[in-house]
């Protein structure tokens, strides 16, 4: 006779395990401590064999019948419903494996050393919040140009259309991953590049002008904010290092003697050293400085105390009280400045570039080649030092 919700449910553990019938092979066993399983008893090739069908009140008996004649299916087909589970279970934990998520966070992982701390949390940032939850459980050869889509789309929706490409970009690393290591077929990413919302390009305001230079110089020179403060911003023109990596600077990082900053790699946006080269107008500043920040700790520490460097918004409020809009003049625009008057000067671009410090697309050669050009870096450092006292007197 099959059994009812009502006798499931009144089933009580007695001293030993004992069954209730249910009909086709299925029963409901009771063990001693008072769980209620349930079987599928079975012959296959001659063989008696046991299925396990779930655990009840979590598999109903509606739920386990279900089960049940999902094997009797597979029976008739001549298949064995045991061997399929354990077939179906090792197809999950591959596909758990090589998961979109498994596989990103591996590869996150590797490429982590190389980054700065900072470009690490944005990227998984955007993993964790927009990526993972959409297709993270996917596994990864199996992921779609249109599922991809419309998790970057769920990106731009916020208007932060230059997000969704990151995230997009970050994929694609993943998807090559996955490739080089045998796990997928082809990145998906790059189908979907022409589906997104284009993203306007802008760039950190500067001051390129000579004479509008000239006019930038002698109003730092009459900042009468904190000493420095001042002395960051008489050296961020002369160095032309990226706003953190300035703001960052360690005595320790600083031979005034040599004439020579090195920066070290984990302080880097690439992550390789950078050498600065010193103009006697840098080292002239930050020999005034010396006395008042110390001999060790940050160059330019804030102003909540020493073991905290600058604030990243001093340089750029600095600026604005000197009269400089955000349109007009950022941190970030003594770079700019830079690039495009030695640019114009004639000098080498190979050289503005690597003092620059931008990534060279091959990594290994951008770790031994940090001191390239050395020499004519320091003449050319020099030079534009020099070039600024010039216009400083205009």
């Amino acid at each position: 006779m099959p059994l009812t919700v009502a006798a499931v449910r009144a089933a009580k553990p007695q001293e030993k395990t004992y069954r209730l019938a249910d009909e086709k092979g299925m029963y409901l066993e009771i063990t001693a401590a008072g769980g209620r399983y349930w079987r599928f008893k079975y012959r296959f090739a001659g063989k008696e064999k046991l299925l396990a069908l779930g655990v009840f009140p979590d598999v109903s008996l509606a739920g386990a019948r279900e089960a049940r004649d999902d094997a009797r299916r597979l029976l008739a087909k001549g298949a064995d419903p045991s061997e399929a589970k354990k077939a179906a279970k090792r197809a999950a934990s591959v596909a758990s494996v090589n998961s979109f998520e498994a596989i990103a966070i591996e590869w996150f992982d590797r490429q982590k050393p190389k980054w700065t701390a900072g470009y690490a949390d944005k990227i998984e940032r955007r993993m964790r919040g927009d990526i993972f939850p959409a297709i993270g459980g996917r596994p990864i050869s199996q992921i779609t140009a249109q599922e991809l889509l419309a998790a970057l789309r769920k990106i731009e929706a916020r208007g932060v259309y230059e997000t969704a490409h990151r995230a997009r970009q970050d994929c694609g690393h993943v998807f090559r991953y996955a490739i080089a290591t045998g796990r997928a077929e082809r990145d998906v990413a790059a189908d979907v590049l022409g589906a997104l919302h284009p993203v306007v390009t802008t760039h950190h305001a500067s001051i390129t002008d000579p004479e509008k230079i000239g006019a930038l110089m002698r109003a730092i020179e009459g900042y009468d904010g904190s000493f420095i403060t001042k002395s960051a911003l008489l050296l961020a023109p002369l160095v032309f290092v990226r706003p953190g990596e300035l703001r960052k600077a360690e005595w320790t990082e600083i031979d005034l003697d040599g004439a020579e900053w090195r920066i070290p790699g984990a302080k880097m946006k690439m992550r390789t050293p950078h050498i600065v080269p010193l103009s006697k107008q840098a080292v002239a500043i930050l020999r005034k400085l010396k006395p008042l920040t110390g001999d060790d700790g940050y160059v330019f520490p804030g102003v909540r105390g020493r073991k905290r460097p600058m604030s990243e918004n001093t340089i750029n409020a600095a600026l604005r009280r000197l009269g400089y809009a955000t349109d007009e003049m950022t941190g970030h625009g003594f770079r700019s400045m830079a690039s495009t008057l030695l640019n114009e000067q004639g000098y080498n671009r190979d050289w503005i570039e690597r003092q620059l410090a931008h990534g060279d697309r091959d990594t290994v050669r951008a770790a031994y080649n940090y001191a390239e050009f050395l020499p004519e870096r320091r003449k050319m450092m020099q030079a534009w030092a020099t070039y600024l006292d010039g216009l400083l007197l205009m």
